[in-house]
């Protein structure tokens, strides 16, 4: 059982204000974590991370405790604040794509894909930045992972300079790189890397990101500073694709991107 401790001022962000009515409500209910994740169909765990600010709530959870607490919609209309919060504001409709896609297909130049980050990984990459809400961003890349608890289709190729680049220590790193080698390992994620010795690919250009769905064409996200950019416009969709193609053409096997990352793991 997570330790029920160490909550965040409900008066720091919309996501804590967000954990603190939940935990108000479970109180008044004299619920504990389990009942209040049995009623609101979810887990005890994610109650748990929801109250402490360490992960946004998605829209069933939020319509899962307005059932569960009778509250007439109350955390289904703090949701949208949350999202607006937690997210930058041109960022939130990908999210919400990407959680709904059958199939992920990222190129990543620099730095690891936030969908495999873990959280010291992400906090140290937004510490560089001085981000204002460091808590609040880390918690928002890490709700973005429920995507791998669903019968999603992954596939992540990777520039080498990615497993170079030693964000946040060596110790950060090398769990980094043991988080890659444990995601590699499961049936709907694949993961190859683009070794230094190929000198020019498809995409020196930027990262970008390929989303499939069941209904509907796939749309096309790519990096950019100060932000990226969402487009569903069919040439250019087909350009990237085409380019994802390539990439995968001369990066090393998954099995032998295993080993390099293992080797990179070994060295930190």
């Amino acid at each position: 059982m997570t330790v029920e401790a160490d909550r965040p001022d409900p008066t720091e962000s919309m996501l804590a204000f967000f954990g603190s009515e939940a935990l108000r409500l479970r109180t008044k209910a004299g619920w504990s974590q389990e009942k209040t994740a049995k009623e609101a169909l979810s887990t005890q765990a994610m109650i748990s991370y929801v109250e402490h600010a360490k992960r946004v709530p998605s829209k069933e959870l939020a319509a899962g405790l307005d059932a569960a607490f009778h509250t007439d919609g109350h955390f289904g209309r703090l949701h949208p604040l949350v999202m607006r919060y937690a997210y930058p504001k041109w960022f939130v409709r990908y999210v919400e794509l990407e959680q709904e896609a059958s199939a992920v297909r990222g190129f990543h130049g620099q730095i690891m894909p936030g969908l495999l980050q873990t959280d010291d990984y992400a906090r140290a990459m937004f510490e560089a930045v001085r981000a204002a809400n460091p808590n609040d961003l880390v918690a928002a890349r890490m709700s973005r992972q429920r995507l791998l608890e669903r019968d999603t289709r992954r596939w992540f190729v990777l520039d080498e300079q990615a497993l170079l680049r030693t964000i946040g220590g060596r110790d950060v790193m090398r769990r980094q790189l043991e988080r890659l080698l444990t995601a590699g390992q499961e049936p709907r994620t694949v993961i190859q890397v683009i070794p230094r010795t190929v000198h020019t690919h498809a995409a020196l250009t930027g990262s970008f990101t390929l989303l499939s769905f069941d209904e509907g064409s796939d749309i096309l996200h790519s990096e950019g500073f100060p932000q990226g950019r969402t487009t569903a416009d069919t040439s250019e969709v087909a350009e990237a694709a085409h380019a994802y193609d390539l990439l995968r053409a001369v990066a090393l096997s998954p099995k032998d991107s295993a080993d390099l990352i293992s080797t990179h793991s070994k060295e930190l």
